[in-house]
């Protein structure tokens, strides 16, 4: 199966588009065709062994209009730049400002010359003797009419390509826009050059009435207002389209179009053309990132923004990737390329939003089936309106002006831009935040979604664990850390990682241990000034005869909370305890918390067991979790909810949860932007933010609703205009509409599509910039444990460090007691707790262990 992209010329409304569809649509070996009319292009999906594309490319050019290969993946930038929607808009936009002007500039004597006594007449404005002496009364009727013919001319010539596709769509049975356009305004000239004939006659017959007859009912500045109207209208179209591919043109701008490398020890500057894999490409502080690759030599920080949305610049070091066209700010560095090319993440983005914004939505099909029979069905009316009036005695001027009047106001330019714009606009809009929508049809999916199934890890959690609780026994929290830095830095546990991060955040110099032990799956210990320290979970404190039972109801409440303690003891005696977490993002409970408000049922999907999952569902309050799933069985799960005829979206980390993102309704990545999965989903996510999962589905429900109102305006002001311009109310109220009033009206319906479409421009994301450090985690932690009890007590009798321990173990053995801190000088006990003890029970414990409490 191949997939193309054709640019598609010729085509002014939507029944362009559908006829060039159902004519394509025909061809073996076609499976899935899309013409999309804002765009000017054509997707086609067929099978290369039946078809070529030569052979679709001579059918849309044996239907009437032109075409030829998009290209739309280049080997660069600037060549995506000759292709971009962007560049053709502004081209059409220049052609039809030009005929636009050099039309008005025609238009406006013709319109003197036609109106000049109403002028007069109406606002009292002088007309000059030479124009009266000219062109007014019947006397000068024959220059009067020819030189209105004479400025027509080239307003005709100038927009003729309305004349040449609407009547050679006529001529092959599929009537379009320029076809209503073509017939009104040609019959407007043909009756005009007509009536010239006939003033020609009066005036040799002396037959004044036939004379004043014709000379007051010329169609030539109708002729002209019409064309010059409808490419006005076109003209702020254009206009209004280009605006819907900012969101491109701004990427595709900030790519340089040249890189620094480093050949043979010299600096080498080529265009981004000519970048290889492998190159060692040189960036300094203000330039851009010209490919992606991974940084070999310095550090920096990198303003992502363009692709990610993130306004704070993200430090990077050696190791770390880079995304092309993002922007360096501080360092310099050297990184070897990676992705270059139409393998780069920005040319996947531009190439993801062409398509997007091409692509048609299930409720275009709407419009296009109802175009597709409109313009035909509007021209029979307008002939048979013409001859109701004719045959009801009415004059051949009157009967005529209406019939024109039905063909201009009919136009369904509004129906033909109803939903491509609001597409646009709005897949735009998602990559302007770092939302990758991949296709019309997922756009309107997302609306519909009333369940959203998320991955926790890497999705609702950050994916890697990090230190979320310091607890000191007897010690300050530094030590504690100087001695778990030292102990876990020649570790290989995977949570020894995120100590040693952790520490090093705090500044914290670890001890030196001698003698360093590694118990695989269960702890280390090490010397340090001739005491023995022991790392590791109850089980390997056990094994080293180390009671920890004091403790356990603090490792089971950690435990209960998701979280996985270490313990760590000095000889025999439990110093203190870390634990270590897998958080959940910063904005994760936000945004499930906006799901819910939007009636949409939140499923946690996970591989972890029961008991971290379900501290996590209650910490983020989510309604159901379902744990330890294998990742093979994640897309059962998804299929499930369908058959119980729940519409799913499925958000994962794009890769091993890719048959369930397929499997879904919506399956949405949330990506890092370098492994985006488009393959499997129907939606990228370039933050690693759920927030932008909620966006996704608003701005879904804010495209629809857009596209429903535009639809609503369009047909509606069908409804209204066709049976005012055929005469309706003029027998009783004397109201009919003229065919220049009904270009007018045609060419602003068409630009209040757009605009109204354009309004998607001001939607607001439910991104908030929170960089939420993981000190913010510990000052958390820190309320929870400022909101435990604590009790100084005071005590006689303590003699010496025995007397010491043998107080600290009476305390502890105390149910609710989290750590006890002794104080030998002062003869003092800080008892840290989780419950209120009371005095009676301070004082048994200490009597019974032989020493006084002083009350």
């Amino acid at each position: 199966m191949r997939h193309e992209k054709y640019n598609i010329s010729g085509m002014s409304c939507s029944a362009c588009s559908a006829r060039i569809e159902k004519s394509v649509a025909k061809l073996e070996g076609i499976k899935k065709i899309n013409v999309n009319l804002l765009t000017n292009s054509m997707q086609v999906d067929y099978d290369e062994t039946l078809l070529t594309s030569d052979k679709i490319i001579q059918t849309v050019i044996h239907t009437g209009y032109g075409a030829s290969i998009a290209n739309a993946k280049k080997a660069s930038v600037e060549k995506q730049e000759s292709s971009a929607t962007a560049v053709s808009t502004k081209n059409e936009t220049q052609q039809i400002k030009y005929r636009l002007i050099t039309s008005l500039i025609f238009l406006i004597p013709i319109m003197y010359i036609a109106m000049h006594h109403m002028f007069f007449e109406w606002f009292g404005l002088p007309v000059p003797t030479w124009i009266a002496g000219i062109f007014h009364g019947p006397e000068n009727a024959l220059t009067f009419s020819f030189a209105q013919f004479l400025l027509v001319l080239p307003i005709l010539y100038l927009n003729r390509k309305y004349f040449q596709n609407g009547f050679r769509n006529l001529f092959q049975g599929f009537p379009n826009m320029d076809s209503l356009v073509a017939i009104g305004a040609g019959a407007s000239v043909v009756f005009g050059i007509f009536s010239i004939f006939r003033i020609g006659w009066g005036l040799g017959h002396e037959n004044w009435n036939l004379v004043i007859n014709y000379s007051s009912n010329l169609y030539f500045e109708s002729a002209g207002m019409i064309i010059t109207l409808i490419t006005l209208g076109k003209f702020l179209e254009s206009k209004s389209k280009g605006k819907t591919s900012e969101a491109i043109e701004k990427l595709i701008n900030i790519v340089p179009k040249q890189a620094t490398i480093l050949k043979n020890n010299q600096e080498i500057i080529i265009p981004i053309d000519s970048l290889k894999v492998g190159d060692e490409v040189i960036v300094r502080p203000g330039e851009s990132i010209p490919v992606d690759g991974i940084i070999s030599t310095g550090n920096t920080s990198i303003d992502e923004s363009a692709i990610t949305g993130e306004s704070i610049p993200v430090e990077k070091q050696i190791g770390d990737t880079v995304i092309s066209a993002t922007l360096n700010k501080n360092g310099s560095i050297h990184f070897i390329a990676q992705k270059v090319g139409a393998d780069t993440t920005i040319n996947q983005i531009i190439q993801l939003v062409d398509e997007a914004s091409s692509s048609k939505a299930p409720i275009a099909k709407l419009a296009d089936k109802i175009s597709g029979i409109f313009v035909p069905v509007v021209i029979t009316i307008a002939i048979i309106v013409t001859c109701i009036w004719l045959f009801m005695g009415s004059s051949i001027e009157f009967a005529f002006s209406i019939g024109i009047a039905i063909l201009v106001i009919s136009c369904p330019c509004a129906l033909g831009l109803a939903t491509p714009v609001a597409i646009m606009v709005g897949t735009g809009k998602g990559a302007e935040n770092g939302i990758l929508i991949k296709s019309g049809e997922a756009l309107e999916t997302a609306h519909t979604i009333d369940t959203v199934v998320i991955d926790k890890t890497g999705t609702i959690t950050e994916g890697h664990p990090v230190v979320t609780n310091c607890l000191p026994i007897n010690m300050d929290s530094k030590t504690l850390l100087a001695i778990a830095a030292g102990l876990e830095k020649n570790s290989e546990h995977p949570l020894a990682e995120a100590i040693i991060k952790y520490t090093d955040s705090q500044n914290i110099i670890p001890y030196i241990f001698d003698n360093f032990k590694a118990s695989f799956g269960q702890g280390v210990q090490g010397i340090y000034n001739n005491n023995i320290y022991y790392a590791g979970n109850t089980s390997f404190m056990e094994k080293q005869g180390i009671n920890s039972s004091f403790v356990s109801s603090k490792l089971n409440q950690l435990a209960d909370e998701g979280k996985t303690p270490l313990l760590f003891a000095c000889e025999k005696n439990i110093i203190g305890i870390l634990a270590v977490a897998d958080i959940e993002k910063p904005t994760s409970a936000r945004a499930i918390s906006l799901f819910k408000k939007m009636n949409i049922s939140v499923v946690m999907l996970t591989g972890d067991n029961k008991r971290t999952a379900e501290a996590l569902r209650k910490r983020l309050q989510i309604p159901q979790v379902i744990a330890e799933v294998l990742p093979q069985d994640k897309e059962k799960q998804i299929a499930i909810l369908q058959s119980q005829g729940h519409k799913v979206a499925m958000i994962g980390d794009g890769i091993n949860d890719a048959p369930a993102l397929a499997r879904a309704n919506l399956g949405i990545a949330i990506g890092a932007g370098t492994d985006i999965a488009i393959d499997s989903a129907d939606a990228v996510l370039m933050r690693n933010d759920l927030l932008d999962a909620v966006t996704t589905v608003r701005l879904s429900k804010a495209v629809i609703k857009n596209i429903k109102e535009n639809l609503f305006w369009a047909f509606f002001y069908n409804i209204i205009g066709i049976p005012l311009a055929a005469g309706l109310l003029y027998p009783t109220f004397g109201i009919k509409l003229s065919p220049m009033i009904g270009a007018a009206a045609m060419s602003m319906s068409s630009v209040c599509v757009v605009l109204n479409a354009l309004r998607l421009r001001f939607f607001k994301t439910d991104h908030i910039n929170q960089n939420v450090s993981r000190e913010t985690f510990f000052q958390i932690q820190k309320k929870e444990e400022d909101s435990m009890m604590k009790t100084t007590l005071k005590i006689k009798g303590m003699m010496c460090t025995h007397c010491q321990k043998h107080v600290q173990e009476a305390l502890q053995a105390i149910d609710g007691v989290v750590t006890v801190t002794v104080d030998l000088e002062r003869n003092k006990a800080e008892v840290v707790s989780t419950r209120e003890i009371t005095t009676a029970e301070f004082e048994k414990s200490i009597t019974d262990a032989g020493y006084e409490l002083v009350q």
